[in-house]
């Protein structure tokens, strides 16, 4: 069973600043990928940053220059600290791996998703 656990959202005024945390648990062989997404109400889940195991940063336009992704890969945790927030921000953000596993011995990449954090930017 692989879980991935975010924390760190909220309500925060406009030009605020918050960090977001994701941690992987269960049986994994590695992490490939890492990425936040985020959906507001009546919108589609759009991807906000990604960051592989080795190589360059992935940003959405409308975030760049104020977010910034990272990951510790031994604790299996993946961050998003977001600064000079907008309202539009606002909306639920979600943490997706891309791991590999060893199922019945054969190693396969499986996609997982937390469970959401509420991000609120409002004054």
């Amino acid at each position: 069973q692989v879980q991935l656990v975010e924390s760190g959202g909220g309500l925060v005024q406009p030009g605020g600043s918050l960090r977001l945390s994701c941690a992987v648990s269960g049986s994994i062989a590695s992490i490939n990928y890492m990425g936040w997404y985020r959906q507001a109400p009546g919108k589609e889940r759009e991807l906000v940053a990604s960051i592989p195991t080795a190589g360059s940063t992935n940003y959405a336009d409308s975030v760049k220059g104020r977010f910034t992704i990272s990951r510790d890969n031994a604790k299996n945790t993946v961050y998003l600290q977001m600064n000079s927030l907008k309202p539009e921000d606002t909306a639920v953000y979600y943490c997706n791996a891309n791991v590999r596993r060893y199922v019945s011995g054969i190693s396969r990449n499986y996609q997982y998703w937390g469970q959401g954090t509420q991000v609120t930017v409002s004054s």
